[in-house]
Formats: C-alpha cells, structure tokens, sequence
C-alpha cells in the first residue's frame, strides 16, 4: 500500500479509502443491502491488514449504525494515529428544524454525536455532505473552523456541489482566516466525467485532493450494463443515476470488459485503474460487501493502463448533466 498527500496538506492517506456506507443496521435507514455488524467488521479487519488506513463514513449512513460499526473495529484493529476517520455532516438526524443542514447549531451538535458514535476524541477529515442554500457560508466556514480549534476535527473536506460554490467556500475562508477545505469528495467514474470540466481544474488550481466516491459507477462497470443485482433493486439513489446516454454508456462498460479480457483482470480493476490514473485524483473510495470486492480494489493498484486503452475506455464518453448532488 501506498499513502499520499491529500492536496496541498500534510494529510497522508492509503491510495485506496474503503467507503463504510455499506456498514450498517439494514432496519436502521433507506439502504436495505447494508452489512450488519459481525458481517461488517471482517471487512475491516481485513482492510486494516492490508495496510489501508482511511475510512469514510457520514452521521447519516444508517442512521448513525455506521459510524458506531466503524469506530468499534478500529479501536480493534488499529491504534487511533494509525487510521484517518473521515465522516460527513448535513443530512437530517432527526425531527427538528436544527436537526439538519450546515447551521453552526447542527454542526456544533452534530459533531459530538459522530464523536460519541466513533468513540474518538477527533475525527481527521470532517465533510460537509452537501451544500446547504438556506445557510450562509460565512456561518458554515465559521462553525467548522471552531471545530479545528477546539481539536475536534483536524482537516475539513467538501463532497458533491458545484464549482462555484465551492470556490466560494474556500474564498470565505481564507478572507476570514478560516481553516480551508482540503479535500472534495465528488462522483467520479467512466460513466460520469462531468467534473473534469469545472471541479478537478478548479481542485488543482486550489492544492485540493480529490477522493471520488462511486469510482464503480454503482457497480455499473463491474457487469453486463442489463445485469441487475440485489443492491441495484433496492438502492433509490442509484436508480437516479446513469439514466443518461445510455448508448454511451453500453460502449463504455463493453470497453471495460474487452480491456480486462485482454489484461485478465476484473472489470473492478480496469475502472478503478482509469479513476487513479486521473491527475486530480487522490485517492478513489471503494465500497465492499463481498470478499473479491477488497480484493479487485487492492489488486487495482498494481495495474497500470496503458495510454492505448486509457483512449479506449475514454472514446465512447458523451457529455451530459452532472448528477449526484
């Protein structure tokens, strides 16, 4: 395993994040396919031994179940300054008006719930989950800043809005002497390279890493675009996404399959290496619910695309609206 610098910061994190919103009450939110506890944590265990040291998590992956998961296997499995925690903030956890958004009275309570969840006096990169219209940035940049302070949080990281908002955030911050954003967390795969227009420019202009969730599409590039799985029949969001194109997208995932034939390597490995090889990314955030899933992401390190079939997986992209915020 490898680790590297998330942007411009110090922060070092494994070039493969396993993304825990898999890891979960199944009873306990919208995402019936979620791994309940004693099945979770062999994931992380396994992960921990394989050298990766970042987890990403968010308040309201089954309804908080996942950061509780989380947090007690990596007391287990690691020491705290071995691993980097990161958990997001934003979505509805509960039934008040205060229970949600980027309000400085969400985010100062709502911290110390993912504090207590994980069983961690800090988390290392605390993101915002998305934008939040109906507050004023000033106040977001503001209540995250205090959190660095008072030793809460010790990096701040952004996922899925648009280029202009998130200049604007970084721009609040660094007149107002606040702590910055290092990180954004956007959609990024071979059926979705939206944010190669505005976001990743802007990323490297700015010194921001990039950790794309999604790398798989939704599993999308992993099968037969027709297949269909039991997370696909059940996953809401995922059934928004990807609707676009479909011509394209059907070339797109035949390209992947010809490229792993030719390599013999899986699918998983070919997209994954497409999305590290890309300039503005960090590193990309893999999920896992069977063995082999781990597995395709370690081995993905390993393969290198070559400039031939990068242009391959590449060709067959059509523009299209970007979705997922």
């Amino acid at each position: 395993m490898r680790y590297v610098n998330v942007g411009g910061s110090g922060l070092k994190v494994s070039e493969i994040v396993l993304g825990c919103m898999s890891y979960g009450a199944p009873d306990r939110g919208p995402h019936e396919w979620t791994l309940p506890e004693e099945e979770s944590r062999p994931f992380l265990r396994r992960a921990v031994e394989a050298g990766i040291t970042t987890f990403d998590t968010a308040d309201v992956y089954s309804a908080g179940t996942s950061e509780e998961i989380v947090g007690r296997a990596l007391a287990e499995y690691a020491r705290r300054d071995e691993v980097v925690i990161a958990t997001k903030v934003h979505g509805r956890m509960g039934p008040g008006p205060n229970d949600a958004g980027l309000s400085r009275a969400h985010i100062l309570s709502a911290i110390d719930d993912s504090l207590r969840r994980l069983g961690t006096d800090y988390v290392d990169l605390y993101q915002i989950h998305r934008w939040d219209p109906e507050t004023p940035i000033e106040e977001t940049m503001e209540a995250l800043h205090d959190l660095v302070r008072a030793g809460k949080v010790r990096y701040l990281g952004a996922s899925s809005m648009w280029a202009w908002q998130f200049a604007k955030a970084q721009h609040v911050a660094r007149e107002n002497r606040w702590t910055p954003f290092v990180a954004m967390q956007d959609q990024y795969n071979l059926l979705q390279r939206e944010e190669e227009r505005e976001m990743h420019p802007l990323c490297r202009d700015l010194h921001v890493g990039v950790l794309p969730w999604s790398p798989l599409a939704r599993g999308r590039l992993t099968r037969d675009w027709d297949d269909r799985t039991e997370r696909s029949e059940t996953d809401r969001f995922g059934a928004t996404l990807y609707r676009e194109q479909e011509e394209s997208n059907r070339r797109i995932v035949s390209a992947v399959a010809a490229v792993a034939e030719a390599r013999g390597v899986s699918r998983a490995q070919v997209a994954l290496a497409w999305v590290r090889q890309q300039e503005a990314v960090t590193a990309p955030i893999v999920g896992a619910t069977k063995p082999v899933h781990l597995e395709d992401a370690l081995a993905s390190l390993d393969l290198e695309l070559t400039a031939e079939e990068l242009n391959a997986l590449e060709g067959p992209y059509t523009p299209r609206a970007p979705e997922g915020f």
